[in-house]
């Protein structure tokens, strides 16, 4: 994730820097300094912001989970569909999805943003 894409969501949650900081847990230099560039956002920022974008109260689509997207025939050994978690299938680790079964978080993360599931979420 660049500045640029910290500062969009950031506003997409409709928060300032200040509200940010408090939600994330640090102080408002920290979100000073993602938005300035000045330091890397670290994977579990990114994956925070998208979590609290794709739960955010008020949305007005209905979330249908992974495996009926996919149409997956494994669904049952799948911690997404084990914890009914299947618009968050992008945040578990473990999931059994082909192309990110193994896939370390940052690696997963980057695989899952490519997906429509993913990107249908972020609308």
């Amino acid at each position: 994730m660049n500045k640029e894409d910290f500062k969009i969501l950031r506003k997409k949650l409709g928060k300032t820097q200040i509200q940010l900081a408090e939600i994330l847990g640090m102080s408002l230099k920290t979100i000073h300094s993602y938005e300035q560039g000045w330091r890397v956002i670290p994977t579990h920022i990114e994956r925070h912001l998208y979590f609290l974008l794709i739960n955010q109260r008020g949305r007005n689509d209905t979330l249908t989970p992974c495996w009926e997207k996919k149409l997956c025939d494994v669904k049952e050994k799948c911690p997404a569909w084990e914890f009914q978690s299947g618009h968050l299938c992008w945040f578990l680790c473990g999931t059994l999805c082909n192309c990110a079964q193994d896939a370390c978080h940052k690696v997963k993360l980057d695989l899952c943003k490519e997906c429509d599931i993913f990107k249908t979420l972020l609308k």
